[in-house]
Parts: structure tokens; C-alpha cells; sequence
């Protein structure tokens, strides 16, 4: 006779429904764990999104002074016990910016501490930011259109009319160039228009320009063509040293024009920004002076301003506690004008400057 007997059977249908129990409880508490992991990981993304991270963006990084600035940032962060995501550099470029700004918001960030490229085409990202809630301050240059929390910036137009009264002072006639920046910045507009307005007042002096939109190699290039039609050049203002300072003297000492100060044939040149190159060249006698533009307070004001909105406060026109002025722009912004002092061989060593501080 074939088949199982009722016994076995029985016994095997017990078994076969504990492991299916077993099985069901295992399967159950999997799924406990998991949505106890899922919640988890949901509380702490909630958690992160509530406590806030800045991000950071960058115009460029092909220029000591940007160099320096970055190297300040996560000084100042800590300091000031802030959470930043990594900087990230726009290359110049105002759509990558507007991109780049995006992305962060798309992380999560509560804040952005950016130095627009071109003040313009910044709205967008602005605009962006500004409708998830996300604030903004702007370092070094001021958005003509969009919203910020504040402007952290030196008065560009003093950076061109210093640099035109020390040349007019030194200068007594013949040939000035001015190497500006790019004029869809509101930077590269004011010094040209500070510099181009305040050397009407110096009749002997002729004016020349080189629109080279913060790129060395298109200064480079324009100034040797220039030179070559206009070999009796006195003077020459670089709007930012950070990009122009090399292929200016590289060109000039290739033009066998590069004569020290002190020499009749020196050829008198003021710089913008400060950085430590700048200030080996005032010690040469290879230029002769520079407007610092305070990278360190760039990267601490912008930090302490983006920590302050996040706080909910805001500021009014007026001298603040640090020497400096928050003026209101005609756009409605407030912009707090940072000190930016003239330095020449006089002071080039003094142990203030942000400059000189650098290892």
C-alpha cells in the first residue's frame, strides 16, 4: 500500500504552518525596520533642512584675490559656527552662476553667500532663491535687480578716483591707460566712470582705455597693440591686480618699458585689490601703488550678514560697529561699504593689511 500516514501528515501540516508564521513575523519586523529606518532618515534630511547649511559661490578662481577669499571662508564659518557646503566656482561665467546657484538651492541650503559675475543676469538666480525662501548676500559686486539680504562691497567708484589723483598727482602730463573690468559688472562701471570722470580734472592728461573684462590675456594682448601705436604712455590704472598685475608687467618689460620709480622712464601704474603680489612690486618699484580691497572682510561680512538674515534681522542705513557705512543703492538694496585704503611705498608694510597677513 502506498501513500503517508494520517500521523505523518498531520505532523508535517503543523510544521509547514509554524514556518510560514515564522516567516510572516520575520517579513513584518523587516518592514518595522525599515520604516523605522525610513523615518529616521527622513527626520534627520527634516533635521539638516531646518538647521541649514550656505552655500558658497565663487565668480572665478584665477585670481589671488578670489584665492584669498576662499581661504578666508571656512576660517570665518568656523569663527562664526556656521555650516557651509564646499565653494563652488562659476569660472567666470554667468550662466554657470545662475546653474550653480540653483543647484544649491536644489540641495536644501538656507543661505548664499555669492560675488556675482555680471549684476544683471544674477536676478534670475535671485528670483529663484528668493521664492524657496533662501537669502542672499552679495560680495563685491551689487545686483542691479533681485533681492539680498545685504551687499558686502568697498565704494568701487573711490577705487577709481583714488587711482586717478595719485596719477594726477605724480603725472604732470601726456598719456594715461585704463585697463577696465567687464562693464556688464557694476564694478567694471564704476571705476571706469569714477576714474574717466575725475581725470577731466587733470586737462594735461590724454585717456586711453582698454575694455578687458577681468581677463589677463585680453589685457595682455590690447596693451601691446596699444604701446606699440602709443610708445609715450605715462600712466596706467589696472582695475584689478589680481588678473592684470602679471601680463602688465610681462608686456611692458617685454616693450623694454618696465623702469622702477624714481627713473624718468618709469612708467607710473595703479592697481586695485591688495593682494601680496601687488605689494612685492610696490617694494620693487615695478608699480606704485594699489587700493586694498578688504578680501578678509569680504569672507567675514558675508558670512555674518547671511547668519544674520537667517536670524531674521535686518540692518538700516548708517555707520555700523565695525568702520564702515551701510549706504542704501538706488535699487533699493542696502550695501555696507567696507574701508579700502590706498597703499604706496609708504605703507606697503603695515601689518593691518590683509595683504601682508598671508603665509
Amino acid at each position: 500500500m502506498t501513500g503517508r500516514s494520517p500521523r505523518k501528515s498531520l505532523n508535517q501540516g503543523q510544521g509547514a504552518a509554524r514556518r510560514l508564521f515564522r516567516r510572516a513575523l520575520t517579513v513584518s519586523a523587516l518592514a518595522v525596520a525599515v520604516a523605522g529606518m525610513t523615518g529616521f532618515a527622513a527626520s534627520s534630511a527634516a533635521q539638516a533642512a531646518e538647521t541649514g547649511k550656505v552655500g558658497l559661490g565663487l565668480p572665478l578662481l584665477t585670481s589671488p584675490f578670489w584665492e584669498s577669499y576662499n581661504n578666508y571662508l571656512p576660517v570665518y564659518a568656523k569663527q562664526m559656527d556656521i555650516s557651509v557646503l564646499a565653494p563652488v566656482n562659476s569660472n567666470n561665467d554667468p550662466a554657470q552662476q545662475i546653474t550653480d546657484m540653483a543647484n544649491m538651492v536644489n540641495q536644501g541650503v538656507k543661505g548664499i553667500v555669492v560675488g556675482p559675475i555680471d549684476s544683471a543676469a544674477i536676478s534670475r538666480a535671485l528670483d529663484n532663491a528668493s521664492s524657496k525662501d533662501v537669502k542672499v548676500v552679495a560680495v563685491d559686486v551689487a545686483p542691479t535687480q533681485g533681492k539680498v539680504a545685504m551687499v558686502v562691497r568697498a565704494d568701487n567708484r573711490a577705487y577709481g578716483e583714488k587711482a586717478c589723483k595719485y596719477i594726477g598727482d605724480h603725472v604732470p602730463s601726456g598719456k594715461v591707460v585704463q585697463i577696465m573690468g567687464d562693464l556688464a559688472s557694476v564694478n567694471g562701471r564704476d571705476r571706469s566712470e569714477a576714474f574717466r570722470s575725475c581725470l577731466k580734472h587733470y586737462p594735461k592728461l590724454s585717456l586711453l582705455e582698454i575694455p578687458a573684462g577681468w581677463k589677463g590675456d585680453v589685457a595682455a594682448s590690447a596693451l601691446d597693440s596699444l604701446l606699440t601705436a602709443n610708445p609715450d604712455v605715462k600712466a596706467i590704472y589696472m582695475q584689478a591686480g589680481g588678473v592684470y598685475l602679471a601680463p602688465t608687467l610681462q608686456t611692458l618689460r617685454r616693450k623694454q618699458m618696465l623702469f622702477p620709480a624714481g627713473d624718468p622712464k618709469h612708467v607710473v601704474i595703479v592697481s586695485n585689490d591688495g593682494i601680496p603680489q601687488e605689494y612685492d612690486a610696490i617694494r620693487k618699484g615695478e608699480i606704485d601703488a594699489t587700493v586694498s580691497q578688504p578680501a578678509d572682510l569680504y569672507a567675514k561680512y558675508g558670512l555674518y550678514y547671511v547668519k544674520a538674515a537667517l536670524e531674521g534681522k535686518t540692518f538700516k542705513p548708517g555707520p555700523t560697529d565695525h568702520g564702515s557705512t551701510i549706504v542704501q543703492l538706488p535699487s533699493g538694496l542696502l550695501e555696507d561699504q567696507l574701508p579700502a585704503p590706498l597703499v604706496t611705498k609708504a605703507n606697503v608694510d603695515d601689518k593691518s593689511l590683509w595683504g601682508n597677513t598671508l603665509k
